[in-house]
């Protein structure tokens, strides 16, 4: 019986496996392709090993009009949205970690149904009232709907991460005459630091690839990023310059690779809260 446990164990092991690994190929593939492509002189869309390495492709997108300044767009918009969204998301956040209010459970209801709403769904009202703003073709009202897109997943986020935080800590602060604000300030933020740099590195990244909006809102193309930026190698009756798309592709993951090296080496990527709570 134990014999027959065991082979089923081991069987069943293999086939996840085997599912991990044609998952695991799925998403390397295409890796796979950016990596070949990008120093191919005759790049297609296959992947193959280069006959011809070359860095031409590089040189060909390496230039302020066509890389350097749509990632600096991409990188002021972003990193805006990123740091609207978190200021906002822990300023709603705390009243609903903290405060039994009257319309939390409703409300919490309504932010986890606008984390789920698509933005094609509310583009065309959108549109609209830039329109009536006169903030068509405006980077700065750009980064605010991107951060408004991003602050519902990082006011649930934000919430969580507070409630990890005990409240006698910040009681203790009370009684010493604190307010609430100066308690959020010296006590919640810096224990939950790890936390904002989690959602500030996914709504960056949720902006970073983000390409109908500022496609929608942006005509001129010197205030695109570089997710808009990269539509421009796709040329007239599916002519792709396959080889400068790759080599742009990569040049437009890098700020995220950094991003996430840079934040996750900083913050440690843990809570520590040993020590806080005296028993």
């Amino acid at each position: 019986m134990v014999a027959v446990t065991s082979a089923r164990r081991r069987s069943v092991s293999v086939v996840v496996h085997l599912v991990l690994a044609v998952v695991a190929l799925a998403f390397l593939a295409p890796l796979l392709w950016l990596l070949t492509a990008a120093f191919d002189a005759d790049a297609a869309l296959s992947a193959k090993v280069p006959e011809t390495f070359t860095l031409d492709n590089f040189a060909q997108v390496l230039s302020w009009e066509q890389s350097g300044r749509p990632l600096w767009n991409g990188l002021l918009m972003c990193a805006g949205a990123a740091l609207i969204s978190v200021v906002s998301a822990v300023l709603c956040a705390y009243p609903l970690s903290r405060y039994q209010l009257r319309f939390r459970r409703p409300f919490l209801y309504v932010v986890l149904f606008a984390s789920g709403l698509p933005i094609t769904a509310v583009m065309v009202p959108v549109y609209s009232m830039f329109v009536q703003l006169e903030l068509i073709d405006s980077m700065l009202g750009t980064t605010l709907f991107l951060a408004a897109t991003s602050l519902p997943i990082a006011i649930w986020m934000a919430k969580n991460f507070m409630d990890g935080v005990p409240i006698s800590l910040e009681e203790a602060a009370w009684v010493d005459g604190a307010s609430a604000m100066q308690a959020l300030r010296t006590i919640v933020l810096p224990l939950i630091v790890p936390g904002m740099g989690v959602v500030a590195i996914f709504t960056f990244i949720t902006a970073w690839g983000n390409f109908f909006v500022p496609f929608i809102l942006l005509l001129d193309p010197a205030k695109q990023p570089a997710s808009v930026g990269i539509f421009t190698f796709f040329g007239q009756g599916g002519l792709i310059a396959y080889g400068q798309l790759a080599a742009y592709s990569i040049l437009y993951t890098t700020p995220v690779v950094a991003l996430y090296l840079i934040v996750s080496r900083s913050l440690g990527g843990a809570f520590n809260l040993a020590g806080a709570i005296k028993n």
